[in-house]
């Protein structure tokens, strides 16, 4: 037995982290540091204090996959290393891609939203009720609670699953970009980051 395995063997687990580890592992989206509180019972520095452990076992294993922050959660995710071995999954399971009338949408909801059907018809110059029909079914984006006019047709935002996808936290991880439209490079990564995760 080398020092590597002995060190993981000797590896003190607190109460809870099997536990934590079955919240990870059925959950089909992130699950908040508060999701994991209530779920085990525990508080917030606990369930933050599971999980540090958690990761740092993953890490000194050489498992293939690792916790990672993502939407506001956390879940388990494959290494970067190992993306050849997703792509071969990806492609007999992905969905169809996303056309470019779609991507350049949802390039322009990420950017401005809340915003209007009309404002983003105004913007792309043609009428986009169909794209986001099919956006909102994907679970791309979502009509906004944040309406900034009462009474007034829905805007539309992205959904916590747009950021699972790119795995970005938050909107403020988005690229930078310049002008008041995101360009056709930006709605060309857009596409590869929605079918492998990364970006």
């Amino acid at each position: 037995m080398d020092s590597k395995e002995a060190s993981l063997n000797s590896f003190n687990f607190m109460p809870g982290s099997r536990e934590l580890e079955a919240v990870l592992m059925v959950s089909a989206e992130p699950v908040s540091l508060e999701q994991i509180s209530d779920i085990l019972d525990i508080s917030g520095p606990k369930a933050e204090q599971l999980l540090e452990e958690l990761a740092e076992f993953y890490l000194q294993s050489d498992r293939g996959f690792y916790i990672q922050k993502v939407a506001e959660g956390y879940r388990y995710a494959v290494l970067p290393e190992l993306a050849h071995v997703m792509e071969k999954i990806a492609i007999s399971q992905s969905p169809p891609r996303l056309s470019g009338a779609a991507l350049e949408t949802l390039a322009i909801i990420a950017y401005r939203q809340p915003i209007s059907r009309a404002q983003i018809a105004a913007i792309r110059g043609v009428n986009s009720d169909y794209v986001i029909r099919m956006l909102e079914s994907r679970g791309y984006i979502e009509p906004d609670a944040r309406n900034p006019v009462p009474g007034t047709p829905l805007y539309y935002s992205t959904t916590p699953m747009f950021l699972e996808k790119l795995g970005i936290f938050s909107l403020a991880d988005l690229p930078r970009v310049e002008g008041f439209v995101p360009g056709p490079e930006f709605a060309e990564a857009l596409e590869t980051s929605l079918f492998d995760g990364t970006y």
